[in-house]
C-alpha cells in the first residue's frame, strides 16, 4: 500500500532526481505534508470535544475513505486473498492507531503526543537494522519525551494520554512493517483506498453512535475538510516528494514533524512550551534524524 512513509527508515523507495529544483520541490512538499498533518490534528480538537476521540476518528476515516474511493475507484472484486489480507490488517491497524492518537491529543499536548508516537518508528529503525550503537537514538528520544512531559510545575497531561500515545506508536510501528508488503500488492493508490475503507468499517462500531446524532451541516463540512488535511493531502504530497528526492533526505526532513506539531499546538491550541520542552522537542528531532542517517548507512 502506498501510504505514509516511515520517517525513520524511508520505507517507501522511489526514483531520485539529480536536479536541485526537483529536490527543493520535494522538500517543499514534505514541509507542506507535515504542516497539513499537524494543522489537521490541531484543528481536530473541536471535533474531539464534540464527537469524542472515537467519533471524530470514525468521521475522519469515513470521509477520507469515501473521497478517495470516488477518485481511485478500487476494483474491489478483483483482488486476491493476499491483497485482501494485507488491506484488512493494515486497515485495522490504521483505525486503532488513529483512535489512540486522537484519544491522546484530547488528554496531553499535541507536541508531546507526536513525540511519544515517534517512538514507534524509531524502534523499527533501531531494531530492524540491528542493535549496536543505534540504541542511542531511542534513548535520546526518550529523554526528549521526558523533557516534553515537564512544564515547569509538574508532569503534563495524564497517564491515560501517555498510554494512548504509546498505543498509537505501537500501531505506527506495525503500520510501517506492513507498508512495503501492501505497496507491492496494489497499483497506485488502490491499496491506500482499500485500507481506508477497512479502517472506516473497523471504527464504525465504536464511533458511529457517538458521532451521527451530533452531526449537522457544519460538522459535515468540518470533517470533510479535516479528512482532506489528514490523510489525503499529506499522503499524496509525500508520494510525489519521494519521486523527486532521496529517501534519506526525505526521512531527515520528516524528522521535523515533532517540532511542527509543537508549533501547531502553540499557535492553534495555545499550548505554551517552556525552554525544557523546546529542548525535549529538539532531542526527539535529533533522534529521528540520527536514526534515519544510521539506517541509510
Amino acid at each position: 500500500m502506498e501510504e505514509r512513509a516511515n520517517p525513520a527508515t524511508g520505507t517507501l523507495a522511489a526514483g531520485t532526481s539529480d536536479t536541485f529544483g526537483s529536490v527543493a520541490a520535494g522538500g517543499l512538499m514534505c514541509l507542506l505534508s507535515m504542516s497539513s498533518i499537524q494543522i489537521g490534528a490541531a484543528l481536530s480538537s473541536t471535533a474531539i470535544a464534540t464527537y469524542g476521540p472515537v467519533g471524530a476518528t470514525w468521521l475522519r476515516l469515513a470521509f477520507a475513505a469515501i473521497i478517495l474511493a470516488l477518485v481511485v475507484r478500487p476494483r474491489i472484486f478483483t483482488y486476491s486473498r493476499v491483497q485482501w489480507t494485507s488491506a484488512l490488517v493494515l486497515g485495522t491497524t490504521t483505525a486503532l492507531m488513529t483512535m489512540s492518537f486522537f484519544a491522546a491529543i484530547g488528554r496531553i499536548p499535541l507536541g508531546l503526543a507526536v513525540a511519544i508516537d515517534f517512538l514507534g518508528p524509531l524502534a523499527v529503525a533501531t531494531f530492524g537494522y540491528g542493535l549496536s550503537r543505534r540504541l542511542v537514538w531511542p534513548l535520546v528520544a526518550a529523554l526528549g519525551v521526558l523533557a516534553l512531559a515537564r512544564d515547569g510545575e509538574g508532569w503534563v497531561g495524564d497517564a491515560w494520554g501517555v498510554l494512548f500515545a504509546l498505543g498509537s506508536g505501537v500501531g505506527w510501528a506495525i503500520y510501517i512493517m506492513m507498508t512495503k508488503r501492501i505497496g507491492a500488492s496494489f497499483k497506485g493508490l488502490e491499496g491506500l483506498s482499500m485500507s481506508l475503507m477497512v479502517a472506516a468499517i473497523v471504527a464504525t462500531p465504536f464511533g458511529f453512535s457517538g458521532a451521527v446524532p451530533k452531526l449537522d451541516a457544519y460538522g459535515l463540512i468540518e470533517m470533510a475538510g479535516i479528512a482532506i488535511l489528514v490523510p489525503l493531502l499529506p499522503y499524496t504530497l509525500e508520494l510525489i516528494a519521494l519521486r523527486r528526492m532521496p529517501t534519506a533526505s526525505f526521512g531527515i526532513l520528516m524528522s521535523l514533524e515533532p517540532a511542527i506539531a509543537a508549533l501547531a499546538g502553540f499557535v492553534i491550541l495555545s499550548q505554551p512550551m517552556t525552554l525544557l520542552q523546546m529542548a525535549g522537542t529538539a532531542l526527539v528531532v535529533a533522534a529521528s534524524a540520527g536514526a534515519t542517517f544510521s539506517a541509510r548507512q
